[in-house]
């Protein structure tokens, strides 16, 4: 079976990187993988062949440029009679949109993923073109509640959940490539403040007594919010415990010897960060967000789960996982066996079960 999956780049963002271990979990089944980038930002590694079509976009980057891309990923998708082609893109214009599932996809040979609770990113603007789109094809959601957010507003019917996968093979040997010392909380990511909101993470810790029990928090990641984030740090005067790391290609030694990872996002999908942290056995606190954490933290099982955009209870969590020992213990014996069903071999036969079925 021949599969192209579609993605706005391999870079940064945890929808990204979950688009380049898609790449593993079908290669590993077998199948003939094709990756199209539709931007130049190949940072995670991938299986199959790649097809860049942001270098193109580098060289000529216009109307005539787009069109002209367009035109080669129509050829190419053409030329390869994909089984499949799995596109895991926020979507553009209703135009746009409207083109390349009519022109460039085969609408019974594609799958839409939707990765985030925006899904206003993933479908075009006017809902009865977004209805007609995507009526002949698959949709996959990343949790249920995005399942559910999707259904509400198109009434499709052909909506399926399935799970990011965990790669603990690969997780467990990255996470014990270095040792880190110290007491400290983390938070990693994409730094876009009106996304991941680590001002408020900033004002919890702030509040919290972590600063007299010694404990540090750790801010590891690049992005458009870093000046801005360090500046609020340093006006309330807790540079020396507020410490930022630029982006690294291996956190997981810093995520495995942290007392806790820590996700303050105003939006997601099916958070990596928190499913990451739990496989290296390190507990978890998260705002319970309109779709994901809440179907993975199991509140005082594997992690804390409080209310979103409240400083004083995340400051509460986080106290709460440095004095309660008992508690504590219990968090950590259960992390990693709470994500186990998220093993990349779980998660590749859901997708093994939707490719091979029949299509019409």
């Amino acid at each position: 079976m021949k599969i192209a999956i579609i993605v706005s780049s391999l870079g940064e963002g945890g929808a990204e990187k979950s688009s380049a271990i898609l790449s593993f979990l079908l290669y590993n089944l077998g199948f003939e993988i094709h990756i199209i980038s539709i931007l130049d930002k190949i940072e995670y590694p991938y299986k199959g062949e790649l097809l860049n079509l942001g270098v193109l976009k580098n060289k000529e980057d216009s109307q005539i440029g787009r069109f002209k891309r367009m035109l080669i990923l129509k050829k190419y998708i053409r030329n390869n009679n994909f089984d499949w082609v799995i596109d895991n893109r926020t979507r553009m214009s209703s135009f746009s949109e409207y083109v390349i599932s009519k022109y460039i996809f085969n609408p019974k040979k594609s799958i839409y993923v939707v990765r985030s609770s925006k899904i206003e990113l993933y479908f075009p603007k006017i809902n009865f073109i977004a209805k007609k789109i995507y009526a002949n094809s698959i949709i996959v959601a990343v949790s249920k509640g995005v399942n559910t957010l999707i259904k509400n507003k198109f009434q499709y019917k052909n909506v399926l959940t399935i799970y990011n996968p965990i790669n603990f093979d690969t997780i467990e040997i990255d996470a014990n490539a270095y040792n880190v010392e110290g007491k400290y909380i983390i938070a990693y990511g994409r730094i876009d403040d009106q996304v991941k909101n680590y001002s408020l993470l900033i004002d919890a810790y702030c509040i919290s007594n972590l600063i007299q029990k010694n404990v540090f928090l750790y801010i590891l990641g690049k992005g458009k919010d870093v000046v801005f984030l360090k500046n609020k740090v340093k006006n309330n005067g807790f540079e020396k415990h507020i410490i930022f790391h630029d982006k690294m290609t291996n956190p997981f030694p810093f995520v495995k010897n942290a007392i806790a990872t820590v996700l303050t996002s105003r939006f997601e999908g099916f958070p990596r960060v928190l499913i990451e942290s739990l496989a290296v056995g390190t507990p978890v606190i998260s705002v319970d967000c309109e779709t994901g954490p809440r179907e993975i933290i199991k509140n005082k099982f594997n992690g804390l789960l409080v209310e979103n955009h409240n400083s004083n209870a995340l400051a509460d969590a986080m106290q709460l996982m440095v004095t309660d020992t008992d508690l504590y213990i219990n968090l950590k014996k259960n992390a990693k066996k709470s994500v186990e069903h998220l093993s990349m071999e779980n998660i590749a036969q859901q997708w093994k079960k939707v490719l091979e079925k029949k299509k019409t």
